[in-house]
């Protein structure tokens, strides 16, 4: 869509980034109802440029860029440039840095291109994103990539719903469970008495009952068809390559709620890129990508023959299979979808706080996971318990028997798991004993934060200056999501000055997981690693743990910070974050 260049919408067809001069380009885009077909059923929807294809935008590091954007639609609309860093006024979040595109109207964006990498653009307005206003961006750095590859293709997932956005978010509201296809059924009791006992298993039952919860409730939403670039695993988009090519995948994930579990079977996969900046690179079998992530991946297929990439939701409801293959038409092999996995109450985080105990025999109950801030446990005899990762901050300890608590591999400050050596095995930023766990399909090296490290440091590694607690709150059965207990239009914005340096420490305590995502800054996952911590713009917080992370305070003006999840951000998982001093 670059102006004058006619080789763009070709390279928008098949992926290929191709290098642009660095100078001031005019791209267009215009945004658009389209009809869309994902092969099991049709619907009306929003794309950009007429597609439902993901649009491809090629920047080059450097590049001052203008973008022309033409809103076709009978609604006010918008573009977020995601993970881009640049001035708060082109960012594109109605009423925070702008007041949106009226329809009929063209706004004209213009910013330059600092950073390299692959990243993402989608509409901030209402639920257009999940409707289908998402596009990729491909930044060529100035000296070429540190990892060069043969081949270059963006690997965009997303979750297609037959049902609208706003009438998902309805339909919710009316009833939280609406969409959750696998309760848990009088069979599902049998069988686990039998492999638990019945006293074990009525015991979890009338805990989850408790809560008003489902081990069940992994995803807000089922009942979608996931695409990749556009296509479903019966339209079967295709990426071509000669046997012993380098092929570059860009992975991105613009999913309304979905996370997802990618993998190249009889592959392995190089990560080379996190969120646009670049890592030390590391070899595995999967990896998760969480809703609004980026992962850049290279394989090396050294056989003439289909291999299918394959993503499979977290909650093992919905998988979407692409194929990279040495000739068009050829198919990848369809994969079993996996169990689904469960919750358990190490997911359930502080959830459980405040919950009526009396009566109940929590004798041989694994709690490890869970945060027990405010619970009044006097008089439990809690020796031989496994104690290991949970939070016992303000607990009223009085009466308890303690002998024999195993208090290993826990941080007993912060609630956070203690993240585990370089290399070492071990999910450091799940619960203990969560249910979400993930492993490998065929028993490999699955990707986690712990294994990420910069390939060179971004910021100067110094002490924060101030620290913020960031509580992820909600509550799932009337389907409100919080921050500190506050929804958005009852909050103060947070305020951040100009050259701080800020850790935030996110509890979740919510049985969800929230990627969040801080608008116009980096955030630095603390890993143990200093100056080679990773560096993200969207962070996935598990249910039931604590994570900490630092930003540089270096963007001036007013910017968004929200829960990624549409429905959650919708819900109120959203904050104002305005930026004091520094340059006008």
């Amino acid at each position: 869509m670059k102006h004058t260049n006619f080789l763009r919408p070709l390279a928008v067809v098949l992926g290929l980034a191709l290098g642009v001069p660095a100078q001031a380009d005019t791209y267009d885009i215009t945004v658009d109802k389209i009809r869309i077909d994902t092969g099991t059923f049709k619907k009306n929807g929003i794309g950009y440029n007429g597609s439902q294809t993901p649009s491809i935008l090629h920047f080059q590091e450097g590049e001052d860029v203008v973008i022309r954007v033409k809103n076709n639609l009978r609604e006010s609309t918008s573009i977020h440039w995601h993970g881009l860093i640049l001035p708060f006024q082109q960012d594109g979040v109605p009423g925070i840095s702008f007041d949106g595109i009226k329809p009929g109207e063209t706004f004209t964006y213009r910013f330059p291109i600092e950073q390299a990498g692959t990243y993402w653009f989608h509409s901030h307005s209402g639920f257009q994103e999940p409707d289908g206003a998402y596009g990729a961006i491909v930044i060529s750095p100035k000296g070429g990539e540190a990892v060069p590859a043969d081949r270059d293709y963006v690997v965009q997932f997303t979750d297609k719903h037959p049902h609208s956005g706003a009438r998902v978010f309805r339909n919710l509201k009316a009833s939280a469970d609406y969409y959750n296809r696998a309760q848990r059924t009088a069979q599902d009791l049998i069988e686990d008495a039998g492999a638990e006992g019945l006293k074990a298993a009525l015991q979890d039952r009338k805990m989850w009952g408790a809560m008003r919860m489902m081990p069940t409730d992994i995803e807000d939403v089922q009942g979608f068809t996931p695409l990749i670039n556009g296509a479903s695993t019966q339209q079967n988009w295709t990426g071509i390559f000669k046997p012993g090519e380098k092929v570059r995948l860009r992975l991105i994930n613009s999913s309304a709620t979905t996370y997802f579990d990618v993998r190249v079977p009889g592959l392995k996969m190089t990560v080379v890129q996190a969120d646009g900046n670049d890592v030390k690179p590391v070899a595995v079998d999967e990896l998760r990508i969480a809703v609004a992530e980026t992962y850049d991946v290279i394989v090396q297929p050294r056989e003439a023959k289909a291999y299918s990439i394959i993503g499979e939701s977290a909650g093992r409801t919905a998988t979407v299979r692409g194929t990279l293959a040495p000739s068009q038409g050829m198919v990848g092999p369809i994969y079993k979808m996996r169990p689904e996995p469960l919750l358990t109450m190490a997911d359930m985080g502080g959830m459980m706080s405040g919950m009526e105990h009396s009566g109940m025999d929590m004798a041989g109950m694994d709690m490890s996971g869970m945060d027990h801030s405010g619970m009044d446990m006097s008089g439990f005899d809690m020796s031989g318990m496994d104690h290991s990762g949970h939070d016992m901050s303000s607990m009223e300890m009085s009466g308890m028997d303690q002998s024999g608590t195993d208090t290993g591999g826990m941080d007993m400050t912060s609630g956070l798991p203690v993240v585990p050596a370089e290399g070492a095995k071990g999910a450091a930023f799940y619960a203990p004993g969560s249910g979400l766990i993930p492993t490998a399909a065929n028993g490999g090296k699955f990707l986690g934060y712990e294994n990420l490290a910069a390939r060179k440091p971004l910021y100067r590694d110094r002490p924060a200056t101030r620290k913020i607690e960031i509580r992820l709150t909600g509550n799932m059965e009337r389907y409100i999501w919080s921050i500190d207990g506050v929804k958005y239009e009852d909050a103060d914005p947070i305020r951040l000055k100009y050259g701080e340096r800020v850790r935030f420490k996110f509890v979740n305590e919510t049985m969800m997981a929230h990627p969040m995502h801080l608008h116009g800054m980096w955030t630095i996952i603390d890993t143990g690693k200093g100056p080679y911590d990773p560096v993200k713009h969207t962070v996935s917080v598990a249910p039931g743990t604590t994570l900490y992370t630092e930003t540089e305070v270096d963007a001036p003006g007013q910017w968004a910070f929200h829960c990624h999840l549409s429905y959650h951000m919708a819900g109120g998982m959203f904050r104002k974050v305005i930026v004091e001093g520094g340059p006008s």
